[in-house]
C-alpha cells in the first residue's frame, strides 16, 4: 500500500496562510493534492495538519484528513521526518500499514505527476531508503564567492578552482524540495533524507522556492508561462 502525506501546518510566518493562499486561481495546497491523485501511485492521499481550515480545504480538493497533527509537531523547528513518522503511526493505529510513503510538500505549484511515478520506480530499483528530485545549480559552486558585508570585497570560497574551467568542474545539485518517497521503516527509524536517498534530476527552471512575496510573484509568472506552453 502506498501513502501520500502532505504536511501542511497553519502557522506559516513569512507568508501568512501560505498553504491555502490562492495561487493562480486555487489554494496552494491543491497543486500537491491534484498531482498526487493524478499520478495514480497512491492508495490514500492524506494531509497532516494542525489547522481546521486547511483540513476543510484539503478535503474539498480530494484529500483525506484522518487525524489532526499535535501542536508539538507543528512549530517552526519541527523537521520533516518526525512529522511523516507520526502520520505513519497514526495511520497504523487506524488499521492502515503503508509500505511506501511519499511526503509531498504543500507549496509545490510546479510539481509534475510523472516525477512522482519516476521517483517511485527509481526507489524500487535501488537499495536506497528514499528517492527525491534534485536540480542542478545554475552556476558552479566551486567558483562561489565570499562577500564582506561592510566593504563589499569578495574572496573565493575555493581558491584552488579559480583558474579551472567551469566545464571541468564537477556538477552540483540541490534538493528540489518537492517530495520524498521513502520506505516505511526508514521514516519510522528517523533516517536522514539526504544521507540515505537516491535522486532523479529535474530542470532547474521547474523548481521554485517560495518564502517571500517576491518569490510568490515570480513563481506565479513561471507557472502561468509553463501552463500556457503546455496548451500550445
Amino acid at each position: 500500500m502506498n501513502l501520500a502525506v502532505i504536511p501542511a501546518r497553519g502557522g506559516s510566518k513569512r507568508i501568512p496562510r501560505k498553504n491555502i493562499r490562492p495561487f493562480a486561481g486555487k489554494p496552494m495546497i491543491a497543486f500537491a493534492i491534484d498531482s498526487a491523485l493524478a499520478s495514480g501511485q497512491f492508495d490514500k492521499v492524506i494531509v497532516s495538519t494542525d489547522d481546521a481550515e486547511i483540513a476543510d480545504i484539503a478535503r474539498q480538493h480530494g484529500a483525506e484528513v484522518p487525524f489532526m497533527r499535535p501542536a508539538d509537531l507543528s512549530d517552526d523547528f519541527t523537521p520533516t521526518v518526525p512529522v511523516i513518522a507520526h502520520a505513519i503511526r497514526s495511520m497504523m493505529d487506524l488499521g492502515t500499514a503503508p509500505e511506501l510513503v511519499c511526503c509531498i510538500y504543500p507549496g509545490v505549484p510546479m510539481i509534475d505527476a510523472d516525477d512522482l511515478r519516476k521517483a517511485r520506480e527509481h526507489l524500487l530499483g535501488s537499495q536506497a531508503q528514499y528517492a527525491f528530485p534534485v536540480a542542478p545549480f545554475p552556476a558552479a559552486i566551486q567558483r562561489a564567492l565570499r562577500r564582506d558585508v561592510e566593504t563589499g570585497n569578495a574572496q573565493p570560497f575555493s581558491p584552488q578552482f579559480v583558474n579551472t574551467r567551469t566545464q571541468d568542474l564537477e556538477p552540483a545539485y540541490f534538493d528540489a524540495g518537492q517530495f520524498y518517497w521513502g520506505r516505511r521503516q526508514a521514516w519510522l527509524d528517523g533516517l536522514s533524507l539526504h544521507g540515505h536517498g537516491t535522486t532523479i534530476v529535474l530542470p532547474e527552471w521547474r523548481v521554485v522556492d517560495i518564502d517571500t512575496a517576491d518569490d510568490w510573484a515570480r513563481a506565479e509568472i513561471l507557472y502561468r508561462a509553463f501552463a500556457t506552453s503546455q496548451t500550445l
